[in-house]
């Protein structure tokens, strides 16, 4: 059984015009999208800006609602759902943002950012434990257990990313949403995050949905690529296969796009 199945995604997003401001039309933003991933397997979702890939991810986040479709983790159909029942498989599925700076409450310090969801997931831990739990995370992740009493705005963009896996590791999950985790950082910071998701992968037994607009960094770290355009997945398969043989037009040109030394 797959960890997580998709069936006939749909995400639409209606378009009102007129004076009763009535739905006139719907953009497609992911439009009957299906696709497996098995455990500690790392799925590659490429496609440029717009192409759906982020509206795709939050749909099976459920932090917006899909249109259709149905989606299975572990069996269980997670879309029909109501919040409180969902609620306790969140903390299997976690999900690191591309923006390392916006993610994280700039009034907060590390230690009150990564512990929130400990509070949230397993109330009965007492503050001592939360302390050891985030220090042993930024050990995790490459940062000073000392860092946990700064602030988001004392680290830099690679470090600050590190506190956003530190964070969605902190509940224990399965099941890991990379959304352009390394779009927004030097390209010498990203080869260092990149090593560091395949080390916690390794060491976790973590599943990945690495979803990116650069075909040589999801190359580098999926199993499988889906290729994504307009809303409708254009390309499916391994990623040696996707990126020598591609079948599609589409693809071609992501391939043509990426920068030859």
């Amino acid at each position: 059984m797959p960890l997580l199945r998709v069936d006939q995604l749909q995400v639409h997003f209606p378009v009102h015009s007129g004076l009763l401001q009535r739905q006139t039309d719907a953009v497609k933003a992911v439009d009957n999208v299906s696709f497996e991933i098995n455990s500690v397997r790392t799925l590659g979702l490429v496609g440029e800006s717009g192409s759906g890939k982020s509206t795709l991810s939050r749909a099976l986040l459920k932090l917006i609602p899909a249109t259709g479709g149905k989606a299975y983790y572990e069996g269980q159909e997670i879309l029909g759902m109501s919040e409180f029942v969902f609620r306790p498989l969140r903390k299997h599925m976690q999900m690191v943002f591309q923006d390392p700076f916006g993610s994280l409450n700039p009034r907060m310090t590390i230690l009150d950012i990564i512990s929130e969801p400990l509070g949230i997931h397993f109330p009965k831990l007492n503050r001592s434990a939360r302390e050891d739990t985030v220090a042993g995370l930024l050990t995790k992740v490459g940062l000073p257990a000392e860092s946990m009493q700064r602030y988001p705005h004392e680290f830099s963009g690679g470090q600050r990313q590190r506190i956003g896996i530190a964070r969605a590791l902190a509940v224990q999950p399965k099941f890991l949403i990379l959304d352009e985790p390394v779009s927004a950082l030097d390209v010498s910071v990203q080869a260092q995050i990149l090593n560091l998701l395949k080390d916690l992968q390794d060491e976790f037994k973590l599943t990945y949905l690495f979803i990116a607009h650069d075909l040589a960094v999801v190359r580098h770290m999926s199993d499988d690529i889906i290729v994504m355009y307009r809303g409708s997945i254009v390309e499916h398969g391994p990623a040696d296969r996707v990126c020598e043989a591609p079948e599609h037009d589409y693809t071609r040109k992501l391939l043509s796009s990426v920068p030859k030394l």
